[in-house]
């Protein structure tokens, strides 16, 4: 609840200290928009033991039950969070369903924010990956993920970017089902 002007003051101090990076893009008319994002530097920031006992883990099982029980695992994961917020998305409009699927996402850390949203197609955001560690070992958590978010929105998501592949943010682009069984 500060003005835009002490915010960007703030971010402009994050900045100079290398804690945040600072991008540009077209919105239209006028300037461009500026757009922060943390930088590898400010990680350290970020308490995460949890990272290396995560890995740690992982690893073992792959060791000991393979490469498919990772998938398993992940896929059990995502299982539990569409049950648990299975009942929070609503049978509205796209935009309305894309709109709880942020709020659940940030509540998980990932920083959401719900993008440009036409009559097809509405954008979401993630500006934080809290399993970057493990995305970046196990590849298989971001499409993990992509499939939980189809099933929670029940729509069609791709991913355009991704944070473990050295973009700014995660951009998913979600479209309404033709047909709502598939």
């Amino acid at each position: 609840h500060i003005s835009k002007m002490a915010t960007l003051k703030h971010l402009t101090a994050l900045e100079a200290k290398g804690l945040v990076e600072r991008s540009f893009r077209k919105g239209g008319r006028g300037r461009p928009r500026a757009f922060f994002a943390l930088s590898e530097r400010s990680a350290s920031l970020f308490p995460e033991a949890y990272t290396h006992m995560t890995l740690t883990a992982l690893r073992f099982i792959e060791e000991k039950l393979g490469r498919n029980a990772i998938d398993r695992l992940l896929r059990q994961r995502a299982q539990q969070v569409l049950d648990g917020n299975r009942n929070r998305v609503p049978d509205g409009t796209l935009k309305e369903k894309v709109s709880e699927l942020v709020k659940i996402r940030d509540e998980g850390g990932y920083m959401a924010e719900l993008g440009h949203a036409g009559r097809t197609a509405v954008e979401m955001f993630e500006h934080n990956c809290p399993i970057m560690a493990v995305a970046e070992t196990y590849p298989e958590a971001c499409r993990v993920e992509r499939e939980l978010f189809q099933k929670l929105l029940r729509a069609d998501v791709e991913t355009s970017h991704r944070v473990v592949a050295g973009d700014p943010v995660c951009r998913f682009l979600i479209r309404a089902r033709s047909r709502p069984g598939t």
